[in-house]
């Protein structure tokens, strides 16, 4: 079988999956509807402030929600590996021919399409609400090119976790330690400018950041493509590292 095929077999049973799991499908669609209303109605007031990007909140936390939302569901995706890898179905899977590398490619492909329609759902509530994407339906392309960027690099150290300790408990517990404080000493939700300078700093650093300020130029301000690239290029090495060290676990298991 081929490559291609094979990793649709496995995206779609990634994906049945997920749909036959009620509690898991709830929450996975409409935990972003929960966050965007929660965060831009506690911090609407924000907006009012002097000195605030735009004077409008939702449209400044948009960005922040959607990353938001990519980082927690990539750190994920360890527990789907480690349920497989427990429940001896990649044991069945590895005495069939199928192709070695499909594996993880439906697994990763099934996790970058989860956090698209995540996106989706947020961009559609947030117009609801009345935020704009000034770029269009090609700033909308580029968001979703850009989140599924995202998702696939960081979903790498949560495969890592979970192919290296095979314990869910393990990667929800480090997934829950990394995701808030690089969340909020990021400029997902607060402009860098109403930080603590030693949060401010570490904003400027912070890959979240520069993913979250490529999402924003895209619905507030145009295509900022020094912006836009600089993320790219970050989002890129953390790919290499982290999608690097999970194939090198991953053909450790396999072998």
């Amino acid at each position: 079988m081929s490559l291609m095929f094979d990793t649709w077999v496995l995206f779609v049973r990634a994906i049945k999956k997920l749909i036959r799991t009620p509690i898991l499908l709830f929450f996975s669609l409409f935990q972003p509807i929960i966050f965007l209303v929660l965060f831009t109605q506690l911090f609407k007031n924000f907006g009012q402030l002097p000195g605030f990007p735009g004077g409008n909140y939702l449209q400044f936390a948009v960005a922040g929600i959607i990353l938001q939302n990519g980082f927690s569901s990539a750190l994920q995706s360890g527990t789907s590996i480690v349920d497989d890898l427990t429940s001896g179905f990649l044991q069945k899977v590895l005495v069939t021919p199928v192709n070695r590398s499909a594996i993880l490619l439906g697994r990763l492909l099934s996790d970058a399409f989860r956090v698209l329609v995540q996106s989706a759902i947020i961009l559609v509530l947030a117009f609801a609400l009345g935020a704009t994407v000034v770029t269009g339906i090609p700033g909308i392309l580029l968001i979703f090119l850009t989140v599924a960027f995202f998702g696939l690099a960081w979903s790498g150290i949560s495969l890592t976790i979970g192919l290296r300790t095979k314990s869910a408990e393990t990667v929800f517990g480090i997934g829950g330690t990394l995701t808030f404080p690089l969340l909020f000493m990021s400029s997902a939700l607060v402009p860098v400018g109403f930080m603590p300078g030693w949060i401010q700093t570490v904003s400027k650093l912070n890959p979240i950041s520069y993913t979250v300020d490529a999402v924003r130029v895209l619905t507030s301000t145009g295509f900022d493509w020094g912006t836009i690239l600089s993320a790219y290029a970050v989002i890129g090495g953390i790919a290499i590292v982290t999608l690097g060290a999970t194939l090198y676990l991953f053909r450790k298991v396999v072998s």
